[in-house]
């Protein structure tokens, strides 16, 4: 076990690795580094440390494996399941990735880009955009969360179905192991079959085996045309029909297809400034669908064109508005990507971040919509997300009136509800978000013995006196 960081002569140890302007030991500096962003977890810690670079990151751990201290890495502080999150009592240090944020290198021939974990996703797409290519990943907190909270997390996204999450974007890693040893990883292949995968046990791992610092991402090429599509439908199974249809259209071109429901929009219209409904009239449920065309702007507007005839003649949209400016293609995505804060002004609101097989994704909204009304009168769903990936943001906001406290109180009885029917229809109680604490426990009753068992074994081999993000994903 750990053992708390209590002792001034330690700290001082640890302060004298990043200088004392980067170690931050007042309260009221630590404070936000505490939280996380839906204010389920508040922990504490002694000491937030700001590394400047890999070798500062390699001393920290070094002189946290000789001490057994416990260490929490931590990005952008956008997660939702209290990964990044020091826990109470245990005199955990945080370690902010933030000052490692140089992009190293962009090769436009290779199309690739090296990135340090501090580097902001916007500012990574911002970086292949000027050389004429496309970093994908594209989260709604892209403007504050970094690539290497990104790679721990293995995020995902409103353009996976085109082109993958993170693990599938990234060619290798730096990483800075527990004992302090520096692992470069750092090669741009697309094929490289020599021995175990090590890539991949980081990305996704949540800081639990040790900590990226700085990653080789894939580029793509720039899209030549783009068309951007809202549309009503009337169900969950139309929206499937509809996407089922995109796909014989536009085939590779299509490359993203979410779900809205009318409870979303009337919220997000509601509490979001400058965000207004695309249609004239109100429809049950919502398609928001991307072409993107390697060929032209005409060769996406004729694959737009093609799918408008031919769903319009199925019967499969009730009505449908395409952007005709870049400006209108952004307002569609914004109100997509405000879904989650229009809820906050609706009281408290139990998360699900779940996926199901693709073609299961309407019995899974109407098995849980019924249970969760049977459970909870009143509840207001708000199911939306990424429909062409399977993975549903399944978010239960409380009944008009209801005591937010009391409603909260509720939540492991909601997700049981909820990861009942996502379990029995082959589904993951966590598409994107990760374990961190919200989830461990749930982990560790549906995955096989054997599975806990092999995890369990990989974090130990790694991080033998478990200094890295004790707590989170398994229990050690």
């Amino acid at each position: 076990m750990p053992t708390p960081l209590t002792d001034p002569s330690l700290i001082d140890r640890f302060a004298a690795i990043t200088g004392e302007a980067n170690a931050l030991t007042d309260p009221s500096a630590i404070e936000p580094h505490l939280i996380e962003l839906r204010g389920l977890y508040k922990g504490e810690s002694p000491l937030v440390l700001r590394p400047a670079n890999t070798d500062e990151v390699a001393a920290i751990l070094k002189l946290a494996h000789e001490t057994g201290t416990a260490v929490v890495p931590q990005g952008g502080n956008t997660g939702l399941v209290g990964g990044q999150s020091p826990r109470p009592q245990m005199g955990e240090v945080v370690v902010l990735l933030n000052r490692l944020n140089r992009i190293r290198s962009l090769d436009p021939m290779g199309q690739t880009m090296v990135a340090e974990a501090g580097v902001i996703l916007k500012q990574a797409q911002q970086a292949a955009s000027e050389a004429g290519l496309l970093f994908p990943l594209s989260l709604g907190s892209e403007g504050s969360c970094q690539i290497g909270g990104n790679l721990s997390s293995n995020a995902g996204g409103t353009a996976v179905l085109a082109y993958g999450n993170t693990r599938q974007l990234c060619l290798g890693l730096e990483v800075v192991l527990p004992d302090g040893q520096i692992w470069n990883g750092l090669r741009a292949l697309k094929k490289d079959n020599t021995g175990y995968d090590l890539r991949d046990l980081f990305i996704g791992a949540e800081g639990t085996l040790g900590i990226i610092t700085a990653a080789v991402l894939k580029l793509f090429a720039a899209p030549r045309g783009q068309e951007t599509i809202y549309a009503g439908v009337d169900s969950p199974q139309t929206a499937l029909e509809l996407f089922r249809l995109a796909q014989d259209v536009c085939g590779p071109s299509l490359t993203g297809f979410e779900l809205i429901p009318r409870i979303g929009i009337e919220f997000t219209t509601r509490h979001i400034d400058g965000v207004r409904d695309p249609l004239s009239d109100p429809h049950p449920w919502y398609a928001l669908i991307d072409i993107s065309s390697s060929q032209s702007q005409e060769a996406a507007r004729a694959m737009l064109e093609t799918l408008f005839v031919e769903a319009d003649g199925k019967g499969l949209i009730l009505d449908a508005a395409a952007a005709e400016t870049g400006a209108q293609r952004q307002a569609f995505w914004h109100l997509r990507e405000s879904m989650s804060p229009a809820q906050r002004p609706e009281g408290g609101s139990i998360k699900h971040d779940i996926s199901v097989p693709v073609a299961r994704v309407p019995e899974f909204l109407g098995r849980a919509d019924r249970a969760v009304i049977d459970a909870m009168p009143g509840a207001r769903i708000v199911a939306f997300g990424h429909m062409g990936d399977g993975n549903i943001h399944y978010n239960i906001s409380q009944p008009v009136g209801a005591d937010k406290a009391a409603f909260l109180a509720r939540w492991k009885e909601m997700n049981e509800i909820v990861h009942a029917i996502v379990l029995e229809l082959d589904g993951s109680i966590s598409a994107e978000h990760g374990i961190g604490q919200l989830k461990r426990e749930e982990l560790a009753a549906i995955r096989s013995p054997v599975e806990m068992g092999m995890m369990t074994r990989i974090k130990q081999a790694f991080d033998p006196r478990g200094i890295m993000n004790p707590g989170k994903v398994i229990a050690r």
